[in-house]
């Protein structure tokens, strides 16, 4: 029988984009991160000004004639000061939600079925990191996704779409990272939820760069309150792990005992493995009262009613 090789990669491979990945990262290696980024098939050339961005472009369309790299002219844009990059408008304003997507939310009537609401979430969901509290704002909609709960769209799911279209227009601008200043962590825990923001101090304005929430569960909510408070740290650190890897941290809670634990000969073994995993990051604890922590402390105090997990739900990994 004759041998038959593809000459090309084959679709519906199950580690087809992996490889694929891979293969272009090989390539552009000592690119990445410098003057280009890459997902996939798509990737983006940048500059400081026109002559930079030129010659970096000159650069990579060299790798791509040695390597016999072929692009798609049609799908190629040169020499803009902003574009559509993975669903969001990159310009030197900053991440901004593409509107294109938005006026396709905005002209949705309100959803019959369980498909779709599916639809709407994964929508919207898509712009998360840009809707404060968009977990607690969506909890009547993922509420209906339920086993064997009911489908009644009533009125409180009504007011959680509409907020949510409301919020997408009104998406605030995020400002990339800066990997050269530290982050800032503010965390604070309640009764029954822990709370955390990600963010930075440019020009001494605090941005938000991620918000994140977790309502705690069975064992947890007999936590003491120093055990809550630190729980909501480590929540944190896990959750916005990728960017703190390396970096300097500044973390802000409202419990002062915090930064005494570190020193604590005698703590629970539980308290113990929490410290050594923040031990693994460059972090400083600073006390920061509640009023001062105000975004923080109200995602920790909101309440509502806990349903199954569900997988538009933060994740935390057991402690």
């Amino acid at each position: 029988m004759p041998v038959i090789a593809y000459r090309r990669m084959s679709s519906r491979l199950c580690n087809a984009p992996a490889s694929f990945q891979r293969c272009m990262m090989a390539i552009f290696s000592d690119f990445i991160e410098n003057i280009m980024e890459v997902f996939m098939d798509d990737f983006s050339v940048y500059g400081k000004n026109f002559d930079q961005c030129l010659e970096n472009l000159e650069k990579v369309l060299q790798i791509c004639k040695e390597v016999d790299l072929v692009l798609n002219w049609e799908k190629c844009h040169f020499m803009v000061r902003e574009g559509i990059v993975l669903g969001h408008r990159i310009s030197k304003r900053g991440i901004e939600v593409d509107r294109a997507k938005i006026e396709v939310i905005e002209q949705l009537p309100p959803p019959t079925n369980i498909k779709a609401i599916r639809s709407f979430l994964g929508h919207t969901g898509f712009y998360r990191r840009f809707i404060k509290n968009f977990s607690y704002i969506a909890r009547p909609l993922t509420n209906l996704l339920a086993k064997d709960a009911p489908f009644v769209f009533d009125e409180e799911c009504l007011k959680a779409f509409d907020k949510l279209k409301e919020a997408l227009i009104t998406a605030p601008i995020i400002q990339p990272s800066d990997w050269n200043k530290p982050f800032e962590i503010l965390c604070d825990a309640s009764d029954y939820a822990v709370g955390a923001v990600l963010g930075q101090t440019n020009d001494k304005k605090h941005h938000a760069i991620s918000y994140a929430r977790k309502t705690l569960i069975g064992p947890q909510l007999n936590y003491s309150t120093t055990e809550k408070e630190l729980l909501a740290v480590v929540f944190a650190i896990d959750k916005f792990r990728s960017y703190l890897v390396g970096a300097k941290v500044i973390i802000y809670t409202d419990h002062a005992a915090l930064k005494y634990l570190l020193t604590k000969k005698d703590a629970k073994p539980r308290l113990i493995r929490w410290v050594l995993l923040l031990q693994e990051f460059d972090s400083e604890i600073r006390d920061k009262k509640g009023v001062e922590n105000s975004v923080a402390d109200h995602l920790s105090w909101m309440k509502f009613e806990e349903t199954s997990p569900l997988p538009i739900d933060d994740y935390m990994t057991d402690d």
